[in-house]
């Protein structure tokens, strides 16, 4: 991938335009001045401006991810701040929200600000998400008030279930305050015990320890409860589990208030991939049965499920070259994001249309986090991605911008790539 300045005339033609805000495409031409949008469809073409066709292309908004892991504070190794930004250009990717289950975790203001004023370095928007208790621990709850007043757009213990019913009111009782979300890892631990894929026939034939579908669908039922009942703001992050789904679905016909995410890998595998014992595949919650994909897929036609997040998280080669037991849960997904997700969506399954898509990876998650959503409208500054729907492609490694490589899809067949990504007055091309 090439990163370069974005020229100070900058001319997108000859391209299909979706703009997911305003449900329209149409074709045209989008122009960029000084790093903003200063025409799109029918623009009177500057005479010095720089021009890319985009015949046969998609030119959008840039995606929105509500949840990455990039590592920084402590991990490094894993990823940073930089890397990560590399892996989302890559994917499409202009704007992303980072976990707080760092080392040390983001816990206080300082730590917020710290995230907040690296990411100034970077090429697209980074967001941090406070931790719910401090160093995630489940027993005292963090400076949530000053936290978000330096920058925290949601709160999560994500990694780490919070446990006790009576924190988790008292967090979301405290975000109404904030009017943001609180994000809660919906797994009961107990239930969960030291389940490493999900309990079923796979798990039995394996030999492996089981996680079941109801250690998500118990903790989702009673968070879903507790935002009822306090008026808060909850998302439901990688929904894995039809019990879940149905869950979410009853409290959405009450509760307006109630948002919830699925990641590409619960939508592209089932657990019957985890007999090549590929530890990529070992991730939190479990990638679970046909019969949860299919629910899952459900889920987002019939919009229960409201936005795509990739859950990107790296590890050592240490970390997952290693016994399936012993390795750790989790696996990278910002560059491989879009080809998934439109092979799976659009090609295999014909669940949705292009547009909507579109629309899960960009207007949806930038409402939920209270995000601009016109991009396009005039002198909002560039987050674009250029796509092209129709190109099939073999995901390698070649293609990763991570400090991590672990990714389970690499030798996939996949459809619909990202081209170009505009952020931030650069432009990145794969």
């Amino acid at each position: 991938m090439k990163i370069e300045k974005l020229a100070k005339d900058l001319l997108l033609i000859n391209g299909k335009i979706i703009d997911p805000h305003k449900r329209k495409t149409f074709d045209g031409d989008v122009w960029l001045k000084n790093g903003k949008i200063a025409g799109v469809g029918d623009v009177n073409t500057p005479k010095n401006a720089e021009k890319i066709d985009c015949s046969g292309k998609v030119i959008t908004h840039g995606f929105c991810d509500l949840h990455v892991h990039f590592r920084e504070p402590g991990r490094e190794d894993k990823e940073t701040l930089k890397t990560g930004s590399r892996a989302a250009l890559a994917g499409g990717f202009t704007r992303v929200c980072v976990m707080p289950n760092t080392h040390p975790p983001l816990d206080t203001p300082e730590s917020i600000n710290f995230i907040r004023e690296k990411a100034q370095e970077c090429p697209i928007h980074i967001h941090p998400i406070g931790a719910v208790t401090k160093s995630q621990g489940g027993n005292d709850i963090t400076e949530m008030g000053l936290m978000h007043r330096e920058g925290a757009v949601a709160f999560s213990d994500d990694g780490i279930p919070i446990q006790d019913g009576a924190m988790m009111r008292i967090a979301l009782e405290y975000s109404t305050l904030m009017n943001v979300p609180v994000i809660n890892h919906a797994e009961d631990e107990c239930l969960r015990a030291d389940g490493v894929m999900n309990e079923g026939i796979v798990s039995n034939h394996l030999g492996f320890p089981g996680n079941p579908d109801f250690a998500e669908s118990i903790m989702v039922h009673r968070d879903l409860e507790l935002a009822k009942f306090t008026g808060a703001r909850l998302h439901v992050p990688h929904v894995s589990s039809a019990k879940a789904v149905q869950h979410i679905r009853e409290m959405k016909r009450i509760n307006e208030k109630v948002t919830a995410e699925v990641t590409p890998h619960h939508l592209y595998f089932n657990d019957e991939a985890l007999r090549s014992f590929d530890t990529c595949l070992k991730v939190a919650p479990p990638i679970r049965t046909e019969q949860d994909r299919k629910a899952l897929l459900e889920a987002i036609k019939d919009g229960t499920i409201d936005c795509i997040a990739t859950d990107h998280a790296p590890h050592t080669i240490e970390d997952k070259e290693t016994t399936f037991d012993l390795a750790s849960f989790g696996m990278i997904g910002l560059e491989s994001c879009f080809g998934i997700v439109c092979k799976v969506l659009i090609v295999n399954e014909k669940v949705i249309s292009l547009e909507e898509l579109i629309r899960l990876l960009t207007v949806n998650p930038r409402n939920i986090m209270g995000f601009e959503a016109d991009l396009f409208q005039i002198g909002a500054p560039a987050e674009i991605a250029i796509l092209n729907p129709e190109t099939d492609w073999v995901f390698t490694s070649n293609h990763l911008q991570s400090r991590s490589v672990n990714s389970p899809y690499f030798g996939e067949n996949l459809t619909g790539k990202v081209e170009m990504t505009i952020s931030c007055n650069y432009i990145a091309i794969n």
